[in-house]
């Protein structure tokens, strides 16, 4: 379904026919997007038209044929203001009590215990509506997100397999090759080189004479039959090569490495840390750090960073975008529940093949760049996820060199800090400092922000990393 070199025509015709088809699903759902699509929008409050409605209610349940009572809807009278103030009570108060009603109503009705019961009920059915109304709206925009992130997604997929060359051919006979002389049978394999000209090959082979083989090992075969570039076993694979035929994948190193760093301190008083964190390579050529902090601290903030890291990987892991795959962890979280799950969520990609770095942050600290000219601070947005729908996270861009460090930090760390222009400090710390392994760096700006109280406030991450080009 990939499109091969020029002389495979079969191969390009069942390329274009499969991106046509993502793209005509792409299509389908951004229509179904704007069908789900109408004029209603969520209410701030109880309406007129409820209190109305609770003192009919009201008035049937209890009153029978009196019509003496003033507050009686059903007569002529000027009552848009009294309707105004009970329910604005009955909001503020959770029912509306005898000091509400009018005094002519106190004096005559012999039922007035009777219809203030049924006027409250009647009330709070009213706002229980209300709440279900606009969390089915709130639903419904949610999954309308979901619609329109989908088809991003398929028209993203439906581009990479237009743009993704079958270059099988061109390598071939030299795999096979190799692999035959290390007594390993290469049955099946595509090789696809991406518009980034990152390499990926799938190849399905087994091991003669009952013979056991790492796929590491598999891994360098394959490097020396290609002699162009460096190759590893992708993380989602077995482990090795048996007499049973099975299919491995392997991907292209990329031009560069990267090496991760972490330090963390727990909230004085609690047992484990509301901030979690994640670090590693989720597609071929392509490695994430992501630092997410629960709101508050403890087991329930833990739990909440947790989901938002653990959501987003998965999302990268199977081919979501950085953009879309935040917008949907934002959704799912909304979803959850009547009560919110208020996270950040700090993300970087870095594309190992040209050394270009995304950036997405909800409400996430600064994070720090520092390189040969200085320490340059990458910020955005100040809202979590799991409060607003639709969030729309913020994309920044950077061209990562040889050396470079990237440091991540919760709020707790910048927190710590005695002055006002925190980020400034901890900015002017981190130039001054030694640029050793990211480990080392880690622990020194975590000794740092703690140097300045026996307590911790807050729960302190500090993830960093290091990128460094390949020989």
């Amino acid at each position: 379904m990939f499109r091969r070199k020029a002389a495979h025509h079969d191969m390009a015709d069942v390329n274009v026919y499969t991106a046509k088809r993502l793209n005509d699903m792409a299509s389908s759902l951004g229509e179904l997007a704007k069908a789900c699509t109408d004029d209603l929008s969520a209410e701030q409050g109880l309406t007129k038209e409820d209190g109305k409605a609770a003192l009919e209610t009201a008035a049937a349940m209890v009153c029978a044929g009196c019509n003496k009572c003033i507050v009686y809807p059903g007569k002529e009278q000027d009552n848009q203001y009294y309707l105004q103030y009970l329910v604005r009570a009955f909001e503020q108060k959770g029912s509306v009590d005898y000091g509400d009603m009018p005094r002519f109503f106190l004096e005559t009705c012999k039922r007035k215990d009777d219809y203030m019961v049924q006027l409250n009920r009647g009330l709070g059915r009213a706002t229980m509506n209300l709440a279900w109304k606009n969390r089915f709206l709130e639903s419904r925009d949610a999954v309308i997100v979901q619609f329109k992130e989908l088809a991003v997604i398929l028209e993203e997929f439906s581009h990479q397999v237009e743009h993704s060359i079958d270059i099988t051919p061109d390598w071939e006979d030299e795999i096979k090759r190799a692999f035959r002389r290390n007594h390993i049978i290469v049955e099946k394999m595509l090789i696809l080189e991406y518009e980034n000209h990152q390499r990926e090959a799938f190849l399905t082979m087994r091991t003669l004479n009952g013979r056991c083989m790492t796929v590491k090992e598999a891994a360098e075969i394959l490097e020396n039959a290609i002699e162009e570039g460096e190759w590893t076993v992708a993380p989602d694979g077995r482990n090795l090569v048996t007499k049973q035929a099975d299919t491995i994948r392997f991907v292209e190193k990329g031009e560069y490495r990267v090496l991760y760093g972490v330090a963390k301190a727990v909230k004085s008083g609690e047992e484990v840390s509301g901030d979690n964190y994640t670090f590693g390579q989720v597609q071929p050529g392509q490695v994430i750090m992501s630092l997410s902090d629960g709101m508050g601290s403890g087991k329930v903030a833990e739990e909440e960073s947790r989901q938002v890291i653990e959501l987003t990987q998965r999302l990268l892991e199977a081919g979501f975008s950085t953009r879309a795959a935040l917008k949907m962890v934002n959704t799912v979280l909304l979803l959850t529940g009547i009560s919110q799950h208020p996270a950040t969520l700090d993300l970087c990609c870095i594309d190992l093949k040209t050394g270009i770095m995304e950036a997405m942050k909800l409400g996430a600290a600064a994070t720090y760049i520092l390189s040969e000219k200085g320490v340059e601070l990458l910020e955005a947005g100040e809202v979590p996820m799991g409060i607003l729908n639709p969030v729309e996270p913020v994309l920044l861009s950077k061209k990562l060199w040889d050396d470079n460090r990237i440091i991540m930090v919760s709020d707790g760390v910048l927190d710590a800090l005695p002055v006002d222009e925190k980020e400034l400090m901890l900015q002017e710390f981190i130039a001054g400092m030694p640029v050793k392994n990211p480990q080392d760096m880690a622990d020194r700006i975590l000794l740092f922000a703690r140097s300045f109280s026996d307590k911790a406030a807050d729960d302190m991450t500090v993830l960093t990393a290091g990128i460094w080009k390949r020989k």
